[in-house]
C-alpha cells in the first residue's frame, strides 16, 4: 500500500494505492459530492489481483480545500482525474464511478476512451432531472408524518434542523444505506463530507436538488461510449433500476447488474456478491 499527493489545478490531491497485482488497475471515484473515499474500501477486495486506486476529490477528505467556489465545477474534477492519471503513470484502466462519480466517470471515458480499459457506473446519476424525478417519487411514498416535517421545513427554510435532519433518515435507510447500524466506512464518509461542496453542486440533501448542476444530463451523449461497460445498481435504489436500465439502453453492448437485497450502496451491503460481480466483468473484458 502506498499513498501520496497530487498537484492539481487549486490545491493537492491525496491518494492510495492498494494491491500491486499484474491485471489492469481498477480506479475509483467516490461520490457526494464532496465525500470521501473511505466508503470505498470494500473494493479493496479486488486489490488481490491488481492494483486498486482511491482519492480524495479536491475539498474532501485528506485533500486541500480551498476557500474557491469556482473550483467546484464537473470539467474541473474531470481534468483533475486525468492529473491523477497521468501523475501514477496509469493506463488501461478499469474506471469506476459511484454515484455522483458516476458523472465524472463517464464524461472521462467519453473524452479519454483510449486510456481506459473498462468503465462501471455504479448506481448511476447520469441525468440529473431524471434522478430528482425519482426521488421525488421515493420521498411520496414515506409516511405521511415524515413528508410533513420534510414540507414544514423546507418551507421555513429551516433544513438544518435536528427534526428535519431526522427525518431525511428515514428517506437514507430505505433508499441509501439498508444495513443497520452503518458501516464505519460509511460513518467516516459522512462526517467528512465538505456540506460547502455539496450544497453549491447538489443540495440541501439526496432528494432537494437546488445545486449548479441540476439540469446536468449526459444521456444524450451515452450512446457514445464505445468502451465495455457495466451499470450497477440496488432494487431500493434512490438512482432507480428502471433509470440504470434507461441508461443502459443507450450504450451498446453494455451490462447491467441489480442488487436485488441493496439501495445506493450495494458494494456495502452486499460486498461478496458485488465483488464477485465487478471481478468478473472485469476479468472478461481482460481476456
Amino acid at each position: 500500500m502506498s499513498d501520496g499527493y497530487v498537484e492539481v489545478r487549486g490545491g493537492r490531491v491525496w491518494y492510495q494505492v492498494v494491491g500491486d497485482g499484474m491485471q489492469n488497475p481498477l480506479v475509483t471515484i467516490h461520490g457526494g459530492p464532496g465525500a470521501t473515499h473511505d466508503y470505498l474500501e470494500p473494493l479493496e477486495a479486488l486489490a488481490d489481483e491488481r492494483k486498486v486506486v482511491f482519492y480524495d476529490q479536491l475539498g474532501a477528505g485528506k485533500s486541500d480545500a480551498p476557500d474557491d467556489l469556482s473550483l467546484w465545477t464537473n470539467d474541473r474534477l474531470v481534468d483533475e482525474l486525468a492529473t491523477v492519471l497521468d501523475a501514477l503513470g496509469l493506463s488501461g484502466v478499469h474506471l469506476l464511478g459511484q454515484s455522483w462519480g458516476t458523472i465524472v466517470a463517464a464524461e472521462y471515458a467519453l473524452r479519454s476512451p483510449e486510456r481506459l480499459a473498462s468503465l462501471v457506473l455504479s448506481d448511476p446519476c447520469l441525468s440529473i432531472p431524471r434522478y430528482a424525478a425519482g426521488a421525488a417519487a421515493l420521498r411520496a411514498a414515506l409516511p405521511a408524518d415524515v413528508q410533513a416535517v420534510l414540507d414544514r421545513h423546507e418551507a421555513a427554510g429551516t433544513t438544518d434542523s435536528e427534526e428535519y435532519e431526522d427525518a431525511t433518515m428515514e428517506f437514507y435507510r430505505r433508499h441509501l444505506c439498508r444495513l443497520d447500524p452503518w458501516p464505519d466506512s460509511l460513518m467516516r464518509t459522512f462526517g467528512q463530507l465538505n456540506q460547502t461542496i455539496y450544497d453549491r453542486m447538489q443540495g440541501p440533501n439526496e432528494f432537494v436538488i437546488t445545486g449548479i448542476h441540476k439540469d446536468y444530463d449526459i444521456t444524450d451523449r451515452l450512446g457514445g461510449l464505445t468502451i465495455p461497460t457495466l451499470f450497477i445498481c440496488g432494487r431500493y435504489d434512490e438512482t432507480r433500476p428502471e433509470d440504470t436500465k434507461f441508461y443502459q439502453s443507450l450504450v451498446p453492448g453494455s451490462e447491467l447488474v441489480i442488487f436485488e437485497e441493496s439501495s445506493h450502496l450495494p458494494h456495502l451491503e452486499e460486498p461478496e456478491r458485488y465483488a464477485h460481480a465487478l471481478r468478473e466483468f472485469l476479468h472478461r473484458c481482460e481476456v
